[in-house]
C-alpha cells in the first residue's frame, strides 16, 4: 500500500499526514469542507475565534453523522421488515 505525506490547512494551521494513497483526495476534499464551514460559521455567526469556529464544525459533523447512523439503521430496518413480508408471501404460495 503506497503512502504519501501530504499537508492540509485547517484554520490556518498546516498539517502533515501520511496516508494511504487512496485517501488522500478524500483528505483533501474533507480539508476544503472544514474551510469552507470555519468560513461560514465566522460570516454568518460572528464567530471570531478559531477555536470556537472549530467546534462548532467539530458538533455539525459529529450530528450529522449520528443523523446518517440513525437514517442508516432505520432503512436496514425498514428492508428487513419488507423482506420478511416478501418472504412470508412466498412461503404462501409454495403451500
Amino acid at each position: 500500500m503506497e503512502v504519501r505525506r501530504i499537508t492540509i490547512n485547517i484554520a490556518g494551521r498546516n498539517y502533515p499526514l501520511n496516508v494511504p494513497a487512496a485517501e488522500e483526495e478524500t483528505l483533501r476534499k474533507v480539508g476544503k469542507q472544514i474551510e469552507a464551514m470555519i468560513k461560514d460559521f465566522e460570516q454568518n455567526f460572528d464567530v471570531r475565534d478559531k477555536q470556537d469556529a472549530l467546534a462548532m464544525c467539530a458538533l455539525k459533523l459529529g450530528t450529522n453523522a449520528e443523523v446518517s447512523v440513525i437514517t442508516s439503521e432505520k432503512n436496514i430496518h425498514a428492508s428487513n421488515e419488507r423482506l420478511m413480508q416478501i418472504n412470508q408471501l412466498l412461503e404462501e404460495l409454495e403451500k
